[in-house]
């Protein structure tokens, strides 16, 4: 999760109702289904002893969210303004999680969100191409159809008739000039949207021109999807899992790259564990990259910032600090990584710090 994605969280107002639950719709009573989900949550919303305005805004989410399609679960966040998050998760979270706090549960969304950057899907043949661009949270920022201006782009039946010549070079040539048309505006709609990653979805062929036609900046970003179609009737659950998969990969290869970078920086003052270690670096916002593991019920002293987090009171007199609140570490550490602008990274059994606690460093 990189810190940019919730810098607004940073200057709203508290209390925060956090809620995640599993939004996985195998049958077409969809209003049924989000009547009995917010009916369960708001009863824990309710015993937390949540404001109604809060109430309202987590209501209206839950109750007017599209109908989901196939496996995945849902995060909403928010506070007496309206709602900060709303978007669909990777992966259903094990159980509904409802919290109400002073700060944002955000480590389910570190977890099981998307990628927290734009997106972009691009469903090719040769004659055009139906592109959407999707924001960091899940939702369509923009759609559009492209499509070449010549024709023919099929072979004539009657190609070797007398007369006719060879239609064939034209047909290679405008499809070309297809594919160059929708690999300029892809570029154009990654550039302007700093989409990544671009999936392409189509036959073998059209995938790969417009892979060969993309500049190089364009093709760094590129994954050609193995399944679905632009054509109707194309599986789009499919399709849409196998998106999901390559988001989900993408996180194993964060972690994977998080921990190769934590072991090397152990012993070199690069890398840090332990509550105590953590914080001190938060405060004094050394740090690149929080990975948070296993925290049950840990708690941390939390000061007059966000930023000014520790182990024990005697640390935040040091820094000045007025006043002291014990909060869960599950909360108040992504909320100070976010402050400071570091990236959050959820970690599994790959890499076990002190406390469920480890840090990269900038320095």
């Amino acid at each position: 999760m990189h810190a940019d994605r919730f810098a607004d969280f940073t200057t709203a107002s508290g209390p925060f109702a956090s809620v995640y639950y599993e939004d996985s719709h195998a049958t077409e009573d969809a209003a049924k289904v989000a009547e009995l989900t917010w009916r369960s949550i708001s009863e824990q919303l309710e015993r937390l002893g949540t404001p109604q305005a809060v109430l309202d805004n987590v209501e209206r989410a839950v109750t007017e969210a599209p109908t989901a399609v196939g496996s995945g679960g849902r995060a909403i966040v928010a506070n007496p303004e309206g709602v900060l998050v709303h978007e669909r998760l990777v992966r259903p979270p094990l159980r509904t999680e409802v919290r109400l706090s002073d700060m944002p549960y955000l480590l389910p969304l570190v977890e099981h969100g998307t990628s927290g950057r734009p997106y972009l899907v691009a469903a090719v043949d040769h004659a055009g191409g139906d592109l959407t661009v999707y924001d960091r949270h899940g939702g369509v920022l923009h759609e559009e159809t492209v499509t070449g201006e010549g024709y023919p782009i099929h072979k004539a039946a009657g190609a070797q008739s007398p007369g006719y010549g060879d239609p064939e070079p034209n047909v290679e040539e405008q499809r070309r000039r297809n594919i160059a048309v929708v690999a300029d505006r892809i570029t154009e709609l990654v550039d302007e949207h700093h989409a990544d990653p671009v999936f392409v979805i189509g036959e073998v062929r059209s995938r790969t021109d417009l892979a060969e036609t993309v500049p190089q900046r364009t093709g760094d970003v590129l994954v050609q999807v193995q399944t679905g179609s632009r054509a109707e009737g194309s599986d789009r659950e499919r399709v849409r899992q196998s998106i999901q998969e390559e988001l989900a990969q993408r996180r194993l290869v964060e972690m994977d790259d998080a921990a190769e970078r934590y072991r090397a920086g152990a012993g070199t003052g690069l890398a840090v564990e332990g509550s105590s270690e953590v914080t001190a670096a938060l405060r004094e916002r050394r740090v690149d990259t929080l990975i948070l593991g296993d925290l049950d019920d840990t708690t941390v002293l939390v000061g007059d910032d966000p930023s000014l987090v520790a182990a024990d009171a005697g640390a935040l007199s040091e820094m000045g600090s007025g006043s002291e609140r014990v909060c869960r570490a599950d909360e108040a550490l992504p909320f100070a990584a976010v402050a400071t602008g570091a990236t959050v990274l959820r970690m599994d059994e790959r890499l076990t710090p002190a406390d469920g606690i480890g840090a990269l460093l900038r320095y």
